[in-house]
């Protein structure tokens, strides 16, 4: 059993809360530290009162009362800066999704996934992964199956990184990448540094969003 995953729920509709509730204290390596109704009661809790241990996960709803989801994110970011941000929504319009991932999200769910979907988006945030509901991600992924790079507007980039880079587009996790590559999670956890630094982001999802804008992705 790995250690257990401290997680925040901020969420307005209590039902739904609950029942995020109850399947988080059935995983055994997952507990649920405290639930919100508003963003603004979330933030003011967290510099107020921080919850202990420390926060891993922070599943967060778009449309709340208040202060959007969206608005609050880079709040929890800044609050929170170790832990692991998961949009949970009914909003699969893109642009909340790539709103939300150029701000820092680690995941994107739509509100239909199952218990079972939720907990283990958890576990792939957690473990350097980037969890997209297929559903809102397929205006994405499409768009990287059998694409070729532009090589030229890359240069910037290794050949590994490059084949780095896709394979976390596709939404495998490091130590996938690792077997895919034949090489040691250290130096896949090397390359995806450099990545990040190059493309100045913090995280997978942010990666993928910006290889776009940044024509790494063939579009065409």
């Amino acid at each position: 059993m790995g250690e257990e995953i401290s997680i925040i729920l901020i969420e307005d509709n209590e039902s739904y809360r609950n029942v995020i509730k109850r399947a988080l204290n059935r995983a055994s390596v997952m507990k649920l530290l405290c639930q919100f109704g508003t963003a603004e009661i979330a933030l003011r809790t967290l510099r107020d009162d921080p919850p202990s241990p420390t926060v891993d996960v922070v599943l967060l709803d778009l449309n709340l009362p208040g202060m959007s989801g969206l608005e609050a994110l880079p709040y929890f970011r800044q609050s929170l800066p170790d832990a692991k941000v998961i949009i949970l929504t009914q909003s699969d319009k893109e642009a909340d999704v790539l709103g939300s991932i150029a701000l820092g999200a680690s995941g994107y769910l739509l509100k239909s996934a199952s218990n079972k979907e939720i907990k283990e988006a958890i576990h792939t945030v957690m473990g350097g992964g980037a969890s997209l509901d297929p559903k809102v991600a397929q205006f994405i992924l499409k768009t990287l199956e059998h694409k070729p790079l532009k090589k030229e507007e890359t240069s910037f980039l290794t050949d590994k990184e490059l084949q780095v880079l896709t394979l976390i587009s596709e939404g495998l996790e490091q130590k996938e990448i690792a077997a895919e590559l034949s090489v040691s999670r250290n130096t896949v956890a090397f390359h995806i540094k450099h990545i990040y630094e190059k493309l100045d982001v913090q995280n997978a999802p942010s990666a993928v969003a910006q290889a776009f804008k940044k024509g790494i992705f063939n579009l065409d």
